[in-house]
């Protein structure tokens, strides 16, 4: 009897489909993906039925209606590894700003009809739902360590993706410091992952990758007051792709409520 492949189900929740994409962007590597798994399950780039039970779900974006905040127990269930991918599942995603406003204030002034939207006053991450296996970080992911997860989990293996910050990759290319020629820069508490893309054009790191494992946010603030931030722009410079992760949301709130202490 033939060996059966490892069934492998790819989710969407509220996001811009970009992670998804970027399994699709795998090219090559994604033939010797489909030849290694089932590709059961995969609206982005196949018709098929929500069915049985998946060895491997990949999941992209947050929680953001009440619908939601139920299938999500629904596909846990469904799954014996759950793998989040990208600053959406991760985080929130960016429009977890929703977070540190009134929602309904959106609604009104997006939709004609706001009475019929029906969601959450916040948009969080799959963990804040369900037990999560894996957090693959980035806005969006990069295609190599996502290639690297799924090979992991088909070794039996731990993902072996970087801890450090983007100031390491910036070190292994060579990059002159941006924040050295006065550029606001978040590399120093950002997960590495992106290869340093922003710094590389002389651009400060925005953050994609949220941030990496023992950030020193209030260190780095202290450092861009240097440089002429206000607590406003303090603020702000955390709000951006993985606002609602703990310590961007810890140091945006700090300097706010310094803000309007001042």
């Amino acid at each position: 009897m033939p060996h059966r492949k490892p069934r492998l189900g790819v989710w969407k929740f509220a996001s811009c489909d970009g992670c998804q994409l970027s399994l699709l962007d795998c090219e090559d590597e994604l033939l010797a993906i489909a030849g290694a798994l089932d590709i059961a399950y995969f609206p982005e780039a196949t018709r098929g039925d929500v069915k049985g039970v998946y060895d491997l779900s990949l999941v992209e974006g947050s929680i953001t209606t009440p619908h939601d905040a139920e299938r999500i127990h629904d596909v846990r269930a469904r799954s014996k590894t759950l793998i989040t991918i990208g600053a959406c599942a991760t985080s929130g995603g960016i429009q977890a700003l929703r977070n540190f406003a009134d929602v309904r204030d959106y609604m009104s002034i997006v939709y004609a009809h706001p009475q019929y939207i029906e969601t959450l006053a916040t948009s969080t991450a799959i963990a804040d739902h369900v037990k999560v296996d894996f957090e693959l970080r980035g806005c969006p992911i990069n295609k190599g360590q996502l290639v690297d997860v799924v090979s992991a989990f088909l070794a039996g293996r731990r993902p072996n993706t970087p801890a450090q910050s983007v100031c390491i990759e910036c070190k292994l290319k060579g990059n002159v410091c941006v924040m050295v020629t006065g550029t606001p820069c978040l590399g120093p508490v950002t997960h590495a992952g992106c290869g340093a893309l922003c710094p590389s054009y002389n651009r400060g790191c925005y953050g994609c990758f949220g941030p990496k494992e023992t950030p020193n946010a209030p260190s780095l603030s202290a450092w861009l007051s240097g440089m002429g931030m206000d607590e406003k722009a303090l603020e702000r410079i955390y709000l951006t792709f993985n606002a609602n992760a703990e310590p961007f949301r810890k140091e945006s709130e700090r300097h706010d409520a310094q803000d309007d202490q001042g």
